[in-house]
């Protein structure tokens, strides 16, 4: 167990479950899969949050990836304070949600119309609606431990919490449902094809996180995504990229402008919402057109284009986009990636790094994780040890090791060599 102190979050744990299931309102946040009990935060302030026991930690959990320019940022506080004065809700149209979508569709030449929702899984629900609406077709494209958020179609073989806690789907998921999802491997063109192939002129939509992030980083071998952009064009098949994670994380333009792919929809989320709740989908205007009011395919939301999340979302993409804040974020990432191999070589130990700008997961295993197969082969006994001695030595890591870790704007060179230390230390004790 973590040497910390943490006999107040145990209490919160405890009284948490008798009102919560699990006690918990996202299965991962449980810590099940690290063998021990949760840690309950107070407050953030740029790359450390602080527990209810007192402890403080350096974070590369970052809100599962939306704190990119890290926690409390004045910019980004500031913005809310002004626009909660003005009211937090209106379930009408306002000026800002006008304002973040012309940033998006200025910055994202895939998407030319964005609707706003309020999730990254009601993102790619939506999206996929659109394709079959659009489509005329029921099936879709899935890969194996991406994942897409909860939506029934995409827990079939999916990652994030449903690979965590070792769950193989979900009771709820009807069989119709799961026979309209299909399930290619990452990074295989061939298993495309034969996918396509046997369900000539049935398939929607093909969905892909460009860059896995929900079994740990895993990115595109080099011609993948492009031959499944060639492939969809040919069978005339909606692609669908899933960049709620990597979308203004591994480049401003997101994992399409990092690999020169244009989707034909994007699902975007986190970063978008600087904090807050928040999800979008956008793409060509020949689809998006056929969403209501203008279309007969049906979406809609109480709370989409939410005053505090477009105000907290245009202010974090203003920085990005003026700061430009990327080559700074590349060089710290580099950093962290080069001394925790260097701390491995010390050690004699041969587990793999994964890394794609600020994203970056360490695998223990021996091979190298290419996709869903190779990444299942990581000893998460091991991976659980090694949570709780980063924990012991300050250091807040997300409690899988099929998630992702995080550098965010606010960390600085003394926390990456902290981070650095804390690594060499937490391998060492696992030997």
């Amino acid at each position: 167990m973590s040497g910390n102190n943490l006999k107040e979050s145990l209490t919160m744990f405890k009284r948490a479950r008798k009102v919560i299931p699990g006690g918990v309102n996202s299965p991962v946040r449980a810590f099940k899969s690290v063998g021990m009990n949760p840690v309950y935060i107070q407050r953030g302030e740029g790359s450390k949050i602080f527990d209810i026991d007192g402890n403080e930690y350096i974070d590369y959990v970052c809100s599962w990836g939306p704190l990119i320019l890290g926690h409390a940022d004045d910019r980004i506080l500031k913005k809310l304070a002004e626009y909660a004065q003005r009211g937090t809700s209106f379930g009408a149209n306002t000026k800002i949600e006008i304002k973040l979508a012309e940033l998006i569709t200025e910055t994202y030449s895939s998407i030319e119309l964005v609707r706003m929702v309020n999730s990254g899984t009601e993102a790619a629900m939506s999206a996929v609606r659109l394709a079959r609406g659009c489509s005329g077709r029921s099936k879709i494209i899935k890969f194996e431990g991406c994942y897409h958020g909860h939506g029934d179609s995409f827990l079939i073989k999916a990652g994030s919490g449903v690979l965590t806690l070792g769950i193989p789907g979900s009771p709820g998921v009807t069989e119709h449902t799961a026979q309209d999802t299909l399930v290619a491997r990452f990074n295989d063109i061939e298993s495309v094809e034969k996918l396509i192939g046997s369900n000539k002129s049935q398939i929607a939509a093909v969905i892909i996180e460009p860059v896995m992030g929900n079994a740990g980083v895993i990115p595109p071998d080099s011609e993948f995504l492009k031959n499944l952009r060639e492939l969809t064009l040919t069978e005339d098949i909606i692609l669908i990229f899933d960049e709620v994670i990597t979308g203004f994380r591994v480049a401003l333009g997101g994992a399409q402008e990092l690999y020169g792919i244009d989707p034909d929809i994007t699902c975007l989320g986190k970063i978008i919402g600087g904090g807050l709740p928040v999800g979008a989908f956008g793409g060509k205007r020949k689809y998006m057109e056929q969403l209501a009011p203008d279309g007969p395919v049906y979406q809609a939301g109480t709370l989409s284009g939410n005053p505090l999340a477009m105000a907290a979302g245009y202010e974090t993409l203003s920085v990005l986009i003026n700061d430009d804040v990327y080559p700074a974020l590349e060089k710290k990432s580099k950093l962290l990636e080069d001394g925790l191999k260097e701390n491995m070589k010390k050690l004699h130990l041969n587990y793999s790094i994964n890394r794609v700008g600020s994203m970056m997961s360490l695998f223990f295993t021996g091979h190298d994780v290419h996709d869903f197969d190779s990444a299942v082969t990581s000893d998460t006994g091991l991976f659980s040890r090694y949570f709780h001695e980063m924990l012991a030595n300050g250091v807040y890591l997300a409690p899988s090791q099929f998630e992702t870790s995080f550098i965010s704007v606010a960390h600085n060179n003394e926390d990456i060599e902290k981070t650095i230390e804390a690594n060499y230390l937490s391998l060492k004790s696992l030997k």
